[in-house]
């Protein structure tokens, strides 16, 4: 079989199994709950198998390769105009399994979901469809056309089975989070197909080829112009200050899997974007742009790091927490060297997996407690030891311990920063220890001290919740122990990076 169906599969599964739902009837629940399962299987199997296929070292730029001719020879469109061509290199190879790491445990973190469990499947499984083919597209318009189906089904997602909080200060209704999240991704996006069309009109190639277009050097002048439509229409996806606000809202109102998919993925297809886009695209606007880009990555890192020791929410508290570490994202990307932008791509993945299992904990003593204040919970660890481990293990791998994966990722960058930007490193390093602080803080209020009675009827964990647990904690620890899987893929690719030095 030809290597590039595995990824057509990946795209495909979730679409078949979204298709298919339609037609089970709204009653059959479990029928519903069990095909989500079997096809969260298939696609982890499916994205880990691709994962350690992808050759280190092969001399091929992209693999897996497959392309499907589209529209070609027809009104501004030359050969090759349009096509659905996938492929990956050793960037896209870990998020491939990260999508397939979070979409397995986001299907069975979701099978206590009563309420439209068939419609929530069918969008969840769409949304995973698009995230797939963003990050494996080779043609510049199915890359945006895939980035939209991404994004798209995070409204009725959050606005039909999220849920709304009330605050001293405030109230966050959850339509409300959706329809910000939704005005503030389209806005952006309308950036990123301004750049499109603008890099596809000064190309004069008449395709959407992104191996072409690689090719192309196009004006520096012109670079310089379009490189921030890129980096901001991106940016907001992933979180980059000031345009961050849709974020921590978003966490907090959306559904658990939801929430996993949002920050454990999604935020990633926008530090994506600024790679295949930005950088690959425009290298000598990005060479131009990227000491902006460092001044707002470092404001993310200590901005959201303040802004998380400030909350009492979990959901808030880990939602501004991954503004922080989405600004380490931002922050080794700005460095422009291999070793602070491999550092990027590596907390890439190691903040999809641990702030999915963050998410994941939260909703175990949400669905039970309703209620997300971790002021009111006293003394989990003897009523929940088993959760207190898995929280306390993601809140472990978010201040870097050595030995999980935050550790190798943040290592990375902070080189890389002080590399370029001595300043920007120190403030990094300032970010990393206040990240101790709130987590600490969480755990204090908690997980120990006496035992708040209120709390006497909590239950341990059901066998799914420790599935998902133990399936993102075995990636954290995987890439934590045995890194060079991942460095050796991703800089391999990095190395190739123009204007990466």
């Amino acid at each position: 079989m030809h290597s590039g169906y595995w990824l057509i599969a990946t795209i495909a599964i979730p679409l078949l199994v979204a298709a298919v739902l339609v037609f089970v009837p709204d009653e059959r629940k479990n029928v519903v709950r069990w095909l989500s399962a079997l096809a969260g299987a298939a696609l982890f199997a499916i994205s880990t198998y691709v994962f350690f296929a992808y050759e280190v070292n092969s001399g091929e730029e992209y693999q897996f390769l497959i392309r499907f001719n589209w529209l070609e020879n027809v009104g501004f469109l030359e050969e090759n105009g349009m096509s659905l061509m996938f492929g990956i290199d050793g960037i896209a190879a870990p998020m491939v399994l990260l999508t397939g790491i979070v979409a397995f445990g986001g299907a069975l973190i979701s099978w206590k979901i009563e309420h439209h469990n068939k419609d929530f499947f069918i969008l969840f499984w769409v949304l995973v469809s698009g995230v797939y083919g963003t990050f494996t597209a080779l043609d510049l318009f199915f890359f945006f056309f895939w980035y939209e189906v991404a994004v798209l089904p995070m409204y009725l997602l959050i606005a039909v089975w999220g849920s709304s909080s009330v605050f001293p200060t405030f109230e966050r209704t959850k339509e409300y989070s959706a329809m910000k999240l939704t005005i503030m991704l389209v806005a952006a996006s309308i950036l990123i197909f301004m750049g499109i069309f603008a890099v596809f009109h000064e190309a004069g190639l008449g395709t959407f080829d992104l191996r072409e277009l690689y090719a192309h050097e196009f004006d520096p002048d012109f670079q310089k112009l379009v490189f921030p439509l890129f980096v901001i229409g991106c940016g907001v996806l992933a979180g980059l200050w000031p345009f961050h606000t849709w974020s921590p809202d978003g966490h907090v109102s959306a559904p658990t899997a939801v929430s996993m998919l949002h920050a454990g993925v999604l935020m990633k297809l926008g530090a994506f974007g600024i790679i295949r886009l930005g950088i690959q695209l425009l290298p000598e606007g990005a060479t131009f742009w990227m000491p902006g880009l460092m001044i707002l990555a470092t404001a993310n890192v200590v901005y959201g790091a303040f802004a998380a020791t400030a909350q009492r929410d979990f959901k808030y508290m880990i939602g501004y927490s991954s503004v922080s570490h989405m600004g380490l994202v931002l922050m080794g990307l700005a460095t422009m060297n291999v070793i602070g932008v491999n550092g990027a791509v590596l907390q890439m993945f190691a903040h999809g997996v641990m702030t999915a299992l963050f998410f994941a904990m939260v909703g175990t003593v949400y669905d039970q407690a309703h209620t997300r204040d971790m002021t009111l919970f006293s003394g989990l660890v003897q009523r929940m030891p088993l959760f207190v481990f898995f929280f306390g293990t993601a809140g472990l791998a978010s201040l870097g311990l050595p030995g999980l994966a935050g550790f190798v990722a943040e290592f990375h960058v902070f080189v890389g920063t002080f590399e370029t930007y001595p300043w920007a490193g120190a403030l990094g390093i300032f970010a990393a220890m206040l990240t101790a602080v709130y987590i600490l803080r969480m755990w204090s209020m908690s997980f120990f001290g006496p035992v708040n009675e209120q709390w006497n009827d909590l239950q341990e964990m059901t066998y799914l919740e420790r599935g998902t647990a133990v399936l993102l904690l075995s990636f954290m620890l995987f890439m934590g122990l045995w890194p060079a899987p991942f460095v050796d893929r991703i800089q391999e690719s990095v190395r190739n990076l123009p204007g990466v030095t």
